[in-house]
């Protein structure tokens, strides 16, 4: 079988027999980098960095990982299988994952050590992906549940180490296999273990939509996804999940990502989008304000979007209250551009933003540090306001001088 890239010295191009690490992080064969330096070169060859320190320290985990990748040659010395430790056979490791037959304590086993050798180093994972685990986790996760059956405790233990597996590699070369959750049987088994599963595989699933939705590849998925009513409920019921801030934070990256696509916006304000991003944002521990104020901001582009911000009762206090408490430039910009958006239209919401204090937050904010941008859309919505002011000029609780800032 051909050599994995990553096996290949970048001096000789041939299998590393014995792979040491420079001072620059790059691994080589001793023998080849040994040459190079013996010729009077003193820089490292693929970085050209100049070599302060020409120790070389064993690369013992690559020159691990090739002998487990030497055991998948069918042609390999058998003697020299027998040398080496069966329980950390990545043969073994993969047969476990595949078989039907593997116990339950076998399966957990099997994950723990792909978990730990996933997170031992980038070789590590590369060299896992490159032996084809990535979809093999993806068939176990999403290829085995039968979409009727309830998740049994042992199998959310499974689905949890093996989301965290998955995870660790997070390879963005094989986020092509994801697209096996277009088949029906698998989207069945994701919405199982959204709906079903333990909190630490809702926070797992929605890190994978966000992947989705960062990814070409999966443009398709990606409005798969966004089209199914019952995957985003589920997602958005997270966004009211008060008592689990990190599993809330998860599903504004997710659906932030799902709505970076025009065809799902409309969709996602269907199933109560916003509402769940307004609650969202009344959690005082809220993470991801930024994301959430411009996740917002790209629904109102939709007039559904606007009439369903208008509806919520709490959404235009939530906004004003938001103005000057964004920590970045971005999400003062989208607040005030989203307040803009509805305040034009409705006199109703231009009451409710002067009574919720808009006037003085746009102010303190036109004296911040924040962006240009941020500031003139400030004075859009001062100006918007004015005709407010003179006809009843207590509302605002300003003082002589700061109508005209």
């Amino acid at each position: 079988m051909s050599i994995p890239p990553l096996f290949r010295c970048p001096i000789s191009l041939d299998l590393f027999t014995d792979p040491v690490t420079l001072s620059t992080g790059q691994t080589y064969d001793r023998s080849s980098i040994e040459k190079w330096l013996a010729d009077g070169n003193l820089t490292c060859p693929v970085t050209m960095q100049r070599l302060h320190d020409l120790s070389m320290v064993p690369n013992h985990t690559l020159r691990h990982l090739i002998d487990q990748w030497l055991l998948m040659d069918p042609q390999f010395d058998p003697d020299h299988i027998k040398s080496m430790d069966p329980d950390f056979s990545l043969a073994t490791l993969k047969n476990n994952l595949q078989s039907q037959e593997a116990s339950f304590t076998t399966k957990m086993e099997t994950l723990r050590k792909i978990k730990a050798l996933s997170k031992e180093s980038d070789t590590s994972g590369i060299c896992l992906i490159q032996l084809g685990f990535f979809p093999l986790l993806l068939q176990l996760l999403f290829g085995s549940h039968h979409p009727e059956t309830r998740l049994s405790a042992q199998g959310t233990e499974i689905a949890e180490e093996a989301l965290n597996c998955l995870l660790n590699l997070s390879p963005s070369s094989q986020l092509g296999s994801l697209n096996m959750l277009k088949e029906s049987s698998s989207l069945a088994s994701l919405l199982m273990l959204l709906d079903q599963g333990s909190m630490n595989i809702k926070l797992s699933l929605c890190n994978m939509v966000e992947a989705i939705s960062s990814s070409f590849e999966t443009k398709d998925l990606c409005l798969l996804l966004g089209k199914n009513r019952t995957f985003l409920q589920l997602l958005v019921s997270l966004l009211h999940q008060s008592s689990d801030q990190c599993a809330s934070d998860a599903a504004i990256r997710a659906i932030s990502g799902l709505s970076n696509l025009e065809s799902n916006r409309g969709n996602v304000i269907r199933e109560g989008g916003i509402d769940g991003l307004i609650s969202y944002l009344s959690n005082p521990d809220r993470r991801h304000a930024t994301r959430a104020l411009t996740t917002i901001e790209l629904l109102l582009g939709l007039e559904s979007g606007k009439m369903a911000l208008i509806s919520n009762p709490n959404a235009v206090h939530v906004l004003v209250k938001m103005v000057f408490r964004v920590s970045d430039h971005d999400g003062s910009e989208s607040v005030v551009n989203s307040l803009l958006l509805i305040c034009y239209d409705s006199l109703r919401v231009r009451k409710k933003a002067i009574n919720a204090g808009i006037v003085t937050q746009l102010l303190l904010l036109l004296q911040s540090q924040s962006s240009g941008r941020a500031k003139t859309k400030a004075r859009l919505l001062l100006k918007l306001l004015r005709s407010m002011w003179s006809e009843d000029p207590s509302r605002c609780n300003l003082q002589h001088g700061l109508v005209d800032s």
